[in-house]
């Protein structure tokens, strides 16, 4: 019987059993010639992901039910079905929702963004990391795969230099992302 983690690796459906909901692949940068990453988030109410930043993408927020507040740059907005927002490449954003929400999630370029949310699965799933993650071990895993992926996407707080100083750390005592 296949784990949690390694039926997700197969499905397109990436459940993480609470934060950040459950996540339906609609196009893969495969099928989109490496046009574009979508996906189509089930938000469980009072989700909210760290600032970050994608230094080679942009991303697009469509609200299909409930509301989403976005914050792009310094500037904070209210979504509700229908509505959208744009992020250009290498903005630092955000989002967060009081309530369940539904958001139609566009990467584009595709890059390897779906490798990246796969692997946050991964750990999610196979390894329990959480966000914010607890723990030391938790927080190297998190950071080795945030590095492994920083042409993807990189955290505005702490530094993209911490995240390479604990994924090294990590290398250097025998830790590996799950595959």
């Amino acid at each position: 019987m296949p784990t949690a983690a390694e039926a997700g690796e197969r499905s397109r459906v990436l459940d993480f059993e609470g934060f950040p909901g459950r996540w339906e692949i609609l196009e893969t940068g495969e099928e989109t010639d490496g046009e574009r990453f979508t996906t189509r988030m089930e938000l469980e109410e009072r989700s909210e992901l760290p600032v970050h930043a994608h230094p080679h993408a942009e991303e697009h927020y469509e609200v299909v039910a409930g509301e989403l507040e976005v914050q792009v740059g310094d500037e904070w907005s209210t979504l509700t079905a229908g509505e959208r927002a744009v992020v250009p490449p290498d903005t630092p954003h955000t989002f967060r929702n009081e309530t369940d929400a539904v958001v139609l999630n566009v990467h584009s370029p595709a890059l390897r963004f779906e490798e990246f949310f796969r692997g946050f699965h991964r750990l999610k799933i196979g390894r329990g990391v959480e966000m914010p993650p607890r723990g030391p071990k938790p927080a190297v895993l998190l950071a080795m795969l945030l590095v492994e992926h920083e042409d993807e996407q990189v955290v505005v707080s702490p530094p993209q230099w911490v995240f390479r100083v604990l994924a090294r750390v990590g290398s250097l005592i025998g830790y590996r992302l799950p595959e």
